[in-house]
């Protein structure tokens, strides 16, 4: 083995994918139980690790030498091998900094604060002061070393600027929830989350309902990688190789989920995009036929709207889950707000504009069996349909031109 990633759990990692990209040497995943990292450290049976949780601080006491920047983080995420010696790094504050900077805000003068207590939550407190941050205050749940709790922060600190989270709450498989109430915070510019699976977390799609600028913590995950693989290699990269990596790592996982009335060309179009990019396409009314044994018609019909709209919720929220799809959605799917929240965390959401004149109606669609309840329905979503989207596209011409259209816009739109 030459170079790996070690943690407690890998199961969700992208660094092996990222440094395929980067370079041609073997990357690997090793999960270590805590038992088991005292004996693989010392063996040295590598040239380059790079290291997650919960071992980011554990590593230290086995290393020969820490560099400066690791040492007064007191967090370590690389560690070299050189002729036997182990040297840890902190490529993470590499990665930090450019994404709190990614927020557009300049943390210069403004009071900002850290959630969580561990290695990454070191590294944002360096991270920010560096960048001439005027205080930075650490807050967690319990209050543990030194940081402050998150009632002791809502009563002496809602003047905070920027928010660093640093901690798992909204992480893959538990992506819901947040770790704080942004309400309290009137002043708030920013908001930095290092988790980056999913894409976008509460958190973060919180933020930016607020007109707070917001990242996830996929570019910061690309950046310190390319920094370690530089570690690793002793070779520089050309300057942005870190915005081509993380383009194409995020069009890669990033979902496409169709949205607008029903008959608007969702499945047919869907079907077309899955095949040019190689994905897999989920209908959510097919999905739920499929588990059901009954048509959302016959359902809608037998048990009402709203017990149809919960059990579309549900299978909305555990595709919401999976990264890469193109998903075509229920006409009714965006009449929760929830469901646009589950979209969001792994995708973008396009709206097919058909026309009324253009849409079908007919005794299989009970909310639009006739002309006139066809208006009614249309009149009623168009708004909401228009408010969701990401990205509106009107349906003219074939559905394989609709594709290419939507295909244009994506790449056009700003990558977040």
């Amino acid at each position: 083995m030459k170079y790996a990633l070690i943690g407690e759990r890998l199961g969700h990692s992208l660094s092996a994918s990222i440094h395929a990209r980067l370079a041609s040497h073997p990357y690997e995943l090793i999960e270590l139980s805590p038992e088991a990292l005292p004996d693989f450290l010392a063996k040295r049976d590598f040239i380059g690790i790079n290291v997650t949780i919960p071992y980011k601080e554990t590593v230290i006491p086995y290393l020969d030498e820490i560099d400066g920047r690791a040492r007064e983080i007191g967090a370590v995420n690389t560690v070299i091998n050189r002729g036997g010696r182990l040297i840890g790094y902190n490529t993470d504050l590499d990665g930090l900094t450019a994404l709190i900077l990614r927020t557009g805000v300049n943390p210069r003068g403004k009071r900002a604060l850290v959630l969580g207590t561990g290695g990454t939550s070191k590294t944002a407190v360096t991270a920010l002061s560096s960048l001439g941050a005027r205080e930075v205050i650490r807050a967690s749940r319990t209050g543990r070393e030194g940081a402050l709790t998150y009632d002791e922060v809502y009563a002496s600190y809602t003047d905070v600027e920027i928010i660093v989270n640093t901690t798992p709450v909204g992480m893959y498989p538990k992506t819901s929830g947040t770790p704080i109430s942004l309400s309290r915070f009137p002043r708030l510019l920013a908001v930095v989350d290092a988790i980056y699976n999913p894409l976008s977390t509460p958190l973060v799609l919180e933020a930016r309902e607020r007109g707070v600028a917001a990242v996830g913590g996929l570019y910061m995950l690309v950046r310190q990688a390319v920094r370690a693989s530089e570690l690793f290699t002793s070779e520089k990269y050309e300057d942005g190789v870190t915005d081509t990596v993380y383009a194409e790592l995020l069009r890669e996982r990033e979902s496409i989920a169709l949205i607008g009335m029903p008959s608007a060309g969702k499945s047919t179009v869907g079907k077309i995009l899955a095949e040019r990019l190689g994905r897999a396409l989920i209908d959510t009314d097919t999905l739920i036929e499929t588990r059901t044994g009954r048509a959302p018609g016959e359902i809608i019909s037998d048990l009402g709207e709203s017990a149809f709209r919960d059990i579309e919720a549900e299978a909305v929220s555990e595709l919401a889950d999976s990264a890469g799809l193109v998903i075509a959605t229920g006409g009714g799917v965006p009449l929760r707000p929830e469901n646009l929240l589950n979209l969001r965390k792994n995708g973008r959401i396009v709206f097919l504009d058909r026309p009324l004149d253009e849409l079908s109606v007919g005794p299989d669609r009970p909310l639009s069996s006739s002309k006139e309840a066809l208006e009614r329905l249309y009149n009623a979503r168009y708004g909401i349909y228009s408010a969701a989207a990401d990205i509106k596209i009107t349906v003219s011409g074939t559905p394989d031109e609709v594709a290419d259209s939507i295909l244009s816009k994506l790449n056009e739109c700003k990558l977040k």
